[in-house]
């Protein structure tokens, strides 16, 4: 198991700053997601950690030892690509022995160790066909045994997921970390997905704008935010404007027990996530209340949405049980804000402002477009 780090990372192009004195230290053998919208400089990193580009300043270190210098093909990280990038005239048998091929080892022997990682991912059997044969999920397959028949210190994932149908991410989600415990890779995995990120990485590390934001466990990103646009990029609908006094905040709801977040004096917004409120006397007795009139309700499968209209702000609500089951617009509304559940980030400056790629992001679409922060293409 390696451990990775990246000591002040800097990647510019002219005037244009990518990546931005990244400085993250990965722990051997986990799974660490680079998520940020486009053009935030997460591709830029994964390249700079694969030696496919030169950082303008900052070092690389696996482990002890520095490869900043070190050429990509001796460095012992291996990165899949969003595009899977195959030679379209070879076999898959071909594409994944062909790294092999350029190490020297006969012909033999990567022959039979590609047919080995082949049956690993699953495609046993399809050896022969060629990409245009292939589905786009077993692409992907192809593009990731490409790379596991190398044995890398370090597997590097460019958007794994992100040309692949609905119905096909769970599976190959499922694969990548069966592979990663398997055989204890060090891994980082660029997205732009917060639940990919979510379920794929025991760490998140959030870029924005070249920088990084916030670095922890996925959960801390929902419950504990470190600002207003990491809480906006993990989807928090429910912000209210208030200032802190101690362990009290207060807002157009009232004064708000809240007693974790941004220092006291500071006007904050106070955040809780649609999930962790209740309907007054559903789920037990809370002591923080306020009353409010529906504005909408919907039914989503799984769960049941509404958004509530108090003092002039608005909360939405999730709830997976009945308890909103005949509310429609009008209805009052009695709900619990529990102490726990509340938390403050201080007020970002006015004229901050978010791309489309990260308004889409903050709305749970995926970003549909090309990534801008991928290099042109080339050959494989």
């Amino acid at each position: 198991m390696i451990d990775l780090h990246l000591d002040g990372l800097t990647r510019r192009y002219g005037s244009t700053v990518a990546l931005d004195d990244l400085t993250l230290d990965i722990g051997g053998g986990t799974i660490t997601a680079l998520l940020g919208p486009s053009g935030c400089g997460k591709t830029t990193a994964l390249k700079l950690i694969a030696g496919l580009l030169d950082p303008t300043q900052g070092r690389v270190r696996f482990d002890s030892e520095d490869v900043t210098d070190v050429a990509a093909e001796r460095r012992g990280a291996v990165m899949v690509f969003q595009d899977h990038r195959l030679f379209p005239y070879l076999t898959a048998g071909d594409n994944v022995a062909f790294g092999l091929r350029m190490r020297g080892v006969p012909r033999r022997e990567r022959r039979r160790e590609a047919q080995a990682v082949l049956e690993r991912v699953g495609l046993d059997g399809l050896a022969e066909r060629r990409p245009a044969e292939l589905s786009g999920g077993q692409r992907q397959r192809v593009a990731l045994a490409r790379a596991l028949v190398l044995r890398p210190k370090v597997l590097l994932l460019d958007e794994p997921l992100a040309n692949l149908d609905a119905h096909l991410r769970e599976g190959m989600r499922e694969l990548i970390l069966d592979i990663q415990r398997e055989r204890e890779l060090t891994t980082v995995v660029v997205t732009h997905d917060q639940e990919e990120a979510v379920v794929l990485a025991e760490d998140i590390a959030l870029l924005f704008d070249g920088r990084l934001h916030q670095h922890g466990a996925p959960r801390t990103f929902f419950e504990h935010p470190a600002t207003e646009r990491t809480a906006r990029f993990f989807g928090a609908t429910n912000l209210v404007a208030g200032r802190r006094q101690g362990e009290l905040v207060e807002t157009a709801l009232g004064p708000l027990r809240v007693p974790d977040g941004a220092p006291s004096g500071a006007d904050v917004w106070v955040t809780v996530r649609p999930e962790r409120l209740t309907v007054a006397g559903a789920r037990g007795d809370d002591r923080q209340q306020v009353r409010g009139r529906v504005i909408s309700s919907a039914f989503l499968g799984n769960r049941t949405r509404a958004t509530v209209e108090v003092a002039g702000a608005r909360l939405t609500i999730d709830v997976s049980d009945d308890a909103l089951a005949d509310v429609g617009p009008g209805t009052v509304l009695t709900l619990g804000l529990p102490e726990e559940a509340l938390w403050s980030v201080p007020r970002d400056a006015p004229d901050e402002t978010w791309g489309p790629e990260e308004l889409a992001a903050v709305d749970g679409d995926p970003d549909p477009g090309v990534h801008r922060d991928h290099e042109p293409e080339g050959r494989p």
